[in-house]
């Protein structure tokens, strides 16, 4: 991808976001944040007295974390002089489909799954979303086949999965599906929702469109989760900063994606992808005291990191002459990458 995006904005944001330095930086901070989420949700359960198997409790902590991110996001659109209400009943129709599914439903089986893992397996395993997605596009974008290099990055990273979740024996996988198993479906179910975004975005604002998808299935959570007997009773001064953590974690995160996606090549930014299962796998080591050196742990990591590297880094440039290729200004067509 060689055309760069044009904006109408001012010159001075898109020099300051276009510099390397400050791409780097601001990258990895965003893996950072969204790899610190499988550790914080974790302990979120233990301060809130949530339960293993309390599923509803897990739901309505899910549910208040979306909806105050996707508030804390319609209010930076507000800020911003975005057009919040200048929505008809087909973009209504849509918004409400996109936040049942990419966030009420994906999160469903990531929170469950999640409690049935632990945090060093869950960031490995929801890295398949990188994957499902290179997959999914293959038979949907008549321009975005699988190449040798996108199959070997999905072969890397499948293998991984696999050997994360190795027991003892050479073919003894520790694999639950109330653990392991949900985790991906939550990836294959990110994936799926991300690419339909990605279409309905080109009519809307991505930012608000994030925060009324946020928003809606946020308190699709909310409602279900209070509907099956699910309740957070326990909040502390310890517990409410951390569900607040969570909220602006997802709005923070996305919002400084959003802006090194305007002002860079895409290809620049999703190769940092690969830094969210480093980061979520560490901070889960270190915060949950998990064991992260188990050479399978190790190999697993590497294997992911190198799949997804293959997967998003961008081809070279045959020539200096070639025609360039467009783009879409639309900041939905890289969210499918990371989702938390």
């Amino acid at each position: 991808m060689t055309m760069s995006i044009t904006t109408t904005g001012p010159r001075e944001p898109a020099r300051f976001f276009s510099q390397p330095r400050v791409l780097i930086m601001l990258a990895t901070f965003c893996c950072l944040l969204w790899g610190s989420s499988y550790p914080a949700i974790k302990i979120g359960y233990a301060l809130l007295g949530i339960a293993q198997s309390d599923i509803p409790s897990k739901l309505v902590f899910a549910g208040y974390r979306f909806v105050l991110a996707g508030l804390l996001l319609l209010i930076v659109a507000a800020l911003s002089k975005k057009p919040l209400f200048n929505l008809d009943r087909r973009n209504a129709g849509q918004l409400m489909l996109l936040g049942f599914t990419q966030t009420a439903i994906q999160y469903v089986f990531f929170y469950i799954g999640l409690a049935y893992t632990t945090g060093v397996r869950g960031s490995i395993l929801n890295a398949t979303t990188t994957f499902f997605s290179v997959l999914l596009a293959h038979f949907i974008y008549k321009n975005d086949k699988i190449s040798p290099r996108k199959a070997a990055g999905c072969l890397l990273g499948f293998v991984g999965v696999m050997v994360v979740n190795a027991g003892d024996g050479l073919f003894d996988f520790a694999f639950a599906l109330l653990g392991e198993g949900f985790i991906v479906i939550a990836a294959f179910v990110l994936s799926a929702a991300s690419i339909y975004g990605k279409r309905i975005s080109q009519g809307m604002d991505v930012m608000v469109m994030t925060g009324y998808q946020l928003g809606f299935g946020g308190a699709v959570l909310l409602a279900a989760g209070y509907a099956t007997g699910g309740t957070v009773r326990a909040f502390t001064a310890e517990s409410a900063a951390l569900l607040g953590y969570l909220a602006i974690l997802s709005a923070l995160a996305f919002t400084l994606w959003s802006l090194l996606l305007k002002y860079n090549q895409v290809g620049r930014v999703t190769v940092f992808n690969f830094l969210v299962p480093v980061f979520g796998t560490t901070l889960s080591a270190i915060c949950l005291n998990e064991n992260i050196m188990e050479l399978k742990n190790l190999v697993a990591l590497v294997l992911v990191c190198s799949g997804i590297w293959l997967v998003t880094r961008s081809p070279k440039l045959r020539s200096r002459h070639s025609k360039p290729a467009v783009v879409l200004t639309d900041v939905q067509e890289c969210r499918s990458s990371h989702g938390r």
